[in-house]
């Protein structure tokens, strides 16, 4: 897979992930969404974008460390949120519910784009 197609993949899934908390907000369900939501959705977001430029980086340097690069990138990620959870958390008083629901939508939504660009190259390496 080339890298431009998985860059124009993630724009795509960055704004289908967009999509339900902008309706939520529009539709007067803004409380079921954590004060600084988008804050949150572009620190999210951005890690998913640097993990997937540093796997493509890799991937075009030497394929063999391809799933390491990614499960480092992967620790990295949920240290990096495990900290700004923290931080996050200190600064803004948030109902812990709709914190948790707006944590997993987000971590688990871009774990799985992650997950699925792997394979996705993955596969496209056993078979080329």
């Amino acid at each position: 897979m080339k890298a431009s197609s998985s860059i124009f993949l993630f724009i795509g899934f960055v704004i289908a992930v967009a999509l339900p908390p902008l309706i939520l907000e529009n539709f007067g369900y803004a409380d079921w969404l954590v004060p600084n939501f988008w804050l949150f959705y572009g620190f999210i977001s951005g890690l998913t974008l640097l993990i997937l430029g540093g796997i493509l980086w890799v991937q075009r340097k030497n394929s063999d460390y391809y799933a390491q690069i990614f499960l480092a990138g992967t620790t990295l990620k949920i240290m990096a949120c495990l900290i700004f959870i923290f931080v996050f958390l200190a600064k803004n008083k948030v109902n812990k519910y709709a914190f948790v629901g707006d944590f997993i939508y987000l971590y688990l939504l871009n774990m799985a784009f992650e997950v699925y660009v792997l394979l996705r190259n993955l596969r496209h390496k056993n078979l080329g």
